[in-house]
């Protein structure tokens, strides 16, 4: 089988695009590099022992999206290029609905062109909002995302859920990440943001190779156990392995649209991150405590029972096996992918 990934040179696609290699898959990669490495694509290669084919395009860039689809025409599309970070999209939500929900649509358009009737779309479990219940299952409510990434996110969702409704010869696997974290065993590839990290292990890990000053959590008065936000943190390489579990059910079940959750089930508080990752890694971090982050939910976690039974898939690895991937890899690549 033949997968075209977009934004398969960033961080879960590219651990995705090693799981697919080593199953047998052809893939493909679009990429427009905006916040990821061609070294990346390198490592991807090095690890598998294995070709892909590479495209260095924007999905804003219809056209050419167009005429890539055309011309590989792929089974499946696994789609998760975009924005990601909540805080930036806050203070940047055109970048981001142009980004994610244009270029959605320009790639959808290109599909339909090209008669490719599968796809696997990235999504997240930030389309649930501030949560109703806990924990979150697919039935939960969803009124409105918490931010405008979230948004995003449920944007797309429902036009997926509009496009199968309209075309039963669409297949659409809709994944609900939670917090993807840690990197590839081999530290070979792992997450590198541009600029200041986001997300709290990337900047975790970047602050115990001293590559930032301060450790700040962001509001220690939620209504949670110790005051600092929970979290359902899976590592990546589950993920990649969910994204496999997704396509099998979607060549198998034609489910038409069908959405789950991937996660632990297992809710881990900031601080519990931080103690998680001085034992990984030897070190004490001192850290401070910074007022609420926009956008930021007092606790998110799943009931994975859904892709457990439907997809056949589970997380496996643990807080401590995360950690001690992250940091490798941190270690490994101070500097993130320099060419």
């Amino acid at each position: 089988m033949k997968a075209l990934l977009t934004g398969g040179a960033g961080y879960i696609g590219s651990h995705t695009a090693v799981a697919l290699l080593a199953e047998g898959f052809e893939v493909t990669i679009v990429d427009n590099l905006a916040n990821s490495s061609r070294v990346a694509v390198n490592r991807i290669e090095s690890l598998t022992g294995r070709n892909t084919v590479f495209h260095e395009v924007s999905l804003l860039d219809a056209s050419a999206i167009t005429a890539i689809l055309c011309d590989e025409v792929p089974d499946v599309v696994i789609h998760f290029a975009g924005l990601k970070s909540v805080a930036e999209s806050v203070d940047h939500p055109l970048d981001y609905y142009r980004t994610n929900v244009a270029g959605t649509l320009n790639l959808l358009d290109a599909m339909v062109a090209s008669g490719v009737r599968s796809l696997v779309f990235s999504s997240s479990a930030t389309v649930y909002g501030e949560p109703v219940r806990l924990p979150i299952d697919e039935t939960s409510p969803i009124t409105d995302a918490a931010n405008p990434y979230g948004r995003t996110k449920l944007h797309i969702e429902r036009m997926l859920q509009d496009l199968g409704a309209a075309d039963p010869d669409w297949n659409i696997a809709l994944l609900r990440y939670f917090n993807p974290v840690g990197a590839h065993e081999s530290g070979e590839i792992g997450e590198d943001p541009n600029g200041i990290p986001n997300n709290l292990l990337p900047y975790v890990c970047q602050f115990a190779v001293g590559k930032q000053d301060r450790l700040v959590v962001f509001g220690n008065d939620y209504p949670t156990p110790d005051g600092t936000c929970l979290r359902d943190y899976v590592h990546v390489t589950d993920l990649a392995s969910g994204h496999l579990a997704a396509l099998r059910f979607l060549n198998d079940e034609k489910p038409g649209v069908a959405c789950f959750n991937l996660g632990t089930g297992k809710a881990s508080s900031v601080i519990e991150v931080i103690h998680a990752f001085e034992r990984a890694s030897g070190l004490a971090l001192a850290y401070d405590i910074g007022p609420r982050r926009s956008g930021d939910v007092p606790a998110s976690y799943t009931n994975p029972d859904k892709a457990r039974l439907q997809l056949g898939w589970t997380a496996v690895k643990t807080l401590d096996d995360i950690c001690q991937d992250a940091w490798r890899w941190q270690c490994r690549n101070p500097d993130g992918y320099v060419a």
